[in-house]
Parts: structure tokens; sequence; C-alpha cells
């Protein structure tokens, strides 16, 4: 009778036969069977986390030159137009007030030329890291359009029993 993969099971009256469950006991981790089953679970996780670590890499990578982008452009606006003093004093005389006045409209057209770089620069620092956002945004769509919940109802009914017999 206990070799017999059957076993009459009676719930509420309702009487069906059903296969019989293993009770397994936990195998000691030397088992030949399962070692080849550890060893290409930890190989699979191996893979999967150099993956990571390389995907990661490359975009912090590309987050260090970005920084090392923007901090040289800070170093060079600054070493090219030092901010002017632009304390504005009247002169006594209509001469010195021409030449004052052309030196401050000097000042001032340099700061615009710097402030229009500076801008120019982080637009596309910006359009950089929109792309790399962009990229990111479409690699876990597509994790999620890999699941297998998108297959077809058959693919996934045969996945799902394959998952019972395990």
């Amino acid at each position: 009778m206990e070799d017999d993969p059957w076993e009459l099971c009676n719930d509420d009256g309702f009487v069906f036969k059903r296969k019989r469950r293993r009770i397994h006991s936990p195998s000691p981790p030397s088992v030949p069977d399962q070692e080849p089953a550890d060893t290409l679970l930890r190989e699979r996780k191996k893979q999967t986390l150099l993956k990571l670590k390389s995907k990661y890499e490359k975009e912090i990578l590309l987050w260090e030159t970005l920084l090392n982008t923007l901090r040289s452009m800070q170093q060079r606006t600054t070493q090219q137009h030092p901010q002017p003093n632009l304390s504005l004093s009247l002169p006594s005389t209509s001469s010195s007030s021409d030449s004052a006045g052309s030196s401050l409209l000097h000042d001032l057209l340099l700061q615009v030329e710097a402030q229009e770089a500076i801008i120019r620069d982080v637009s596309n620092l910006c359009d950089i890291a929109e792309t790399v956002c962009v990229k990111r945004e479409e690699q876990l769509k597509q994790t999620l359009f890999d699941l297998p919940i998108w297959a077809s109802p058959l693919e996934l009914m045969q996945g799902l029993y394959d998952g019972v017999d395990d």
C-alpha cells in the first residue's frame, strides 16, 4: 500500500485520488544529484552579478565624465571671465563718463557672453543626462516586457505546469 503513488482523499464527502506527496527529509549538501544544480545556480548568480557590475561601472563612468565636464566648464568660465566689480560710480566730467560707460558696457557684455557659454554647456550636459535616463528607462521597460507573464497562454500554462512538477 505504501508503494502506491496515489492516495484517496475525502474533502467534505468529495472523494478523489491524488498523487501521494512525498515528504522530503533535509538532505545533506553532498548529495550527488544536488551538486550539479547547486553549481549551476551559483554560476548563474555569478554571471548575473558580473553583468550588473559591468552595467553599473559603465553608468558610474558616464556620470563621472559628466561631473568632470561640469567642473572643467566652471573652472574655464571663472578663469576666462572673473566677476567684474559692477559698482556704479558717477564720474564728475563728461569725457570720463564716456570711458567709464564703455568700460561698464564691455564688462557687462563679457558677463553675458560667459553666461551664454555656461548655459550652452549646461544645456549640452542636460541633453546627455536625458539620453542616459531615456536609455535606462528603456532597459527597465524591456525587463518588464521580458517577463514570462507576457507569453502566450499556452506557454504560460506550460511554465506553470513545469513549476508544479519541480
